[in-house]
């Protein structure tokens, strides 16, 4: 069994009810399956053929439900791509990715004409229309040829095609995390890797067909794909699509749909918490909120459930696990600042140095091991050499368990910055600075920040004294996305170093706390 297929089955056990709602408009279960097939059925008479590699460049919408879905049931490997990356990201997924189909919304076409030069291995465009958008029409383009509007794709298809077998361990996604080399890394997870965790994570929060997911955190980020998509699909719900998230809005949907069930990062429950207009009475239909992405602050947890009369189940993931290894369970006590137990089917345990179980109470790395866990790094085996050991996932998470199999992270990765939910890892920052002709050296860490969690700050020393603050942020906005971006940048005659020469990001991290 897979994502695609108990779809189907879900479709022809609920054909009528609703498996979305988007801008105020359902679509039945019997609707989006049909779709899935025949975006499944164009995609081949494309010339897509299993096995291939298939981008997506999309929101929340519709257009990604379906093209990943689709994709899926041809079975086609799919790289979901965050649509706000710069060109020079979008680019190395998509040529290390080796992707031959670009799913993407028709705003992003003129990146396409300017970068197309560059991807020789892509194929196919597949444009998703918008009203702020101009479609395929404009024949000038040099990529014209290789244009098709999705509409067309799923005109093409017929409800009357049949999906080639897809083996459990063939690889049905590659999401790629940002990678302490400075190179994203792309994690293959396998079909069952994705219907496992999604299959057990559905278990575990009790999802059903009464249920009414706000799905406004990212699909094209892991804790999305399978808490707010998939878990729900399979289960039957209904997801209440959300394309960007404000307060105003995740109000507005949980008021008029009656929302059962809200997940977020923490920084969205700040919002949420802090904005003046939310009634309470509009989420009394929530029976529960999940957070992940970061460690939520206690007083911000329990000041939400006080004024929301609502529980906050955080749990755990990564994206090498498809994510989820530990939540807070829902039929035992919730402990406030813990990640939770092991879901079912997973076993999660905390070890020294030598991959020996540490006791109770001690601290060491978190490692994990199931279905869920990935099949490697996409073209690196010797990453997935030292991160899969004796079958066991090696998270770089420092955590402890107490007493009652209560798992909490008592530090991040090494010099891992988490900025409202979305890893930045300092080395890829640093490239790019490296790259300015007027920076000598650079060294990045995370600070504090009341909004996002975390900001990212920058310490850079120049040979030109007459760089400015504004100029170093402008040029790390050309090549990174906004949340991996220096919102601080502070200029140094020169970085602390070891007597080896090591940039010591310890000693500035210090700096900041002292400060």
């Amino acid at each position: 069994m897979n994502l695609s297929s108990q779809l189907h089955e879900t479709a022809k056990r609920v054909p009528h009810k609703p498996a979305y709602y988007f801008e105020d408009q359902p679509s039945t279960y019997a609707e989006l399956d049909g779709a899935i097939t025949k975006f499944a059925s164009g995609l081949e008479k494309l010339g897509v053929k299993k096995g291939d590699h298939v981008g997506l460049l999309l929101g929340n919408s519709p257009f990604f439900v379906i093209g990943m879905y689709g994709a899926l049931r041809l079975g086609a490997t799919v790289i979901p791509i965050n649509p706000i990356y710069t060109p020079d990201e979008i680019g190395y997924i998509l040529n290390n990715g080796d992707v031959t189909t670009v799913i993407a919304l028709d705003l992003l076409v003129p990146l396409a004409e300017k970068m197309h030069h560059t991807l020789p291995k892509v194929e196919h465009y597949i444009v998703c229309e918008t009203p702020q958008g101009k479609g395929t029409s404009n024949s000038q383009l040099s990529i014209y040829s290789k244009l098709k509007s999705f509409s067309e794709v799923v005109a093409l298809g017929q409800l009357s095609f049949r999906a080639p077998e897809v083996d459990e361990d063939d690889v049905a996604l590659i999401l790629y995390t940002s990678g302490t080399t400075g190179k994203p890394k792309g994690a293959m997870l396998t079909h069952k890797n994705l219907y496992s965790n999604a299959r057990d994570v559905g278990i575990y929060l009790h999802m059903n067909e009464d249920d009414r997911v706000i799905t406004t955190l990212p699909m094209f980020h892991v804790f999305c794909l399978t808490v707010c998509l998939n878990a729900p699909l399979l289960s039957g719900a209904t997801l209440l699509i959300d394309p960007k998230f404000s307060p105003k809005e995740i109000f507005r949907l949980a008021k008029k749909y009656e929302a059962t069930v809200f997940a977020g990062v923490p920084t969205m429950y700040n919002f949420l918490y802090q904005y003046p207009e939310g009634d309470p009475k509009d989420l009394q239909s929530l029976r529960l909120c999940i957070s992940g992405g970061a460690a939520m602050p206690v007083a911000l947890l329990k000041s939400f459930e006080e004024k929301f009369k609502v529980v906050i189940s955080e749990g755990y993931g990564l994206s090498e696990a498809a994510p989820v290894t530990c939540f807070n369970p829902l039929d035992r006590p919730r402990k406030a600042g813990s990640i939770g137990q092991s879901i079912v089917h997973v076993e999660n345990k905390v070890v020294n140095e030598l991959g020996e179980e540490v006791p109770v109470g001690h601290s060491g790395e978190l490692i994990v091991r199931g279905p869920n866990v990935m099949k490697g790094y996409y073209k690196m085996p010797e990453e997935t050499a030292a991160t899969i050991r004796d079958g066991w996932l090696y998270t770089g998470d420092m955590a402890m368990m107490d007493e009652d199999g209560y798992f909490y992270i008592v530090d991040r990765k090494k010099d891992l910055i988490i900025v409202g939910g979305y890893n930045v890892y300092p080395r890829e920052v640093e490239e790019v600075l490296y790259n300015h002709r007027e920076i000598v050296e650079a060294a990045v860490i995370g600070v504090p920040d009341p909004n996002q969690g975390e900001a990212v700050k920058a310490y850079v020393v120049s040979n030109n004294p007459a760089l400015t603050e504004e100029a170093v942020i402008s040029y790390a906005k050309e090549h990174l996305a906004k949340y991996k971006t220096p919102t601080l940048i502070e200029f140094l005659q020169e970085l602390p170093k070891n007597t080896t020469g090591k940039i010591l990001r310890r000693a500035l991290k210090e700096q900041v706390l002292k400060s």
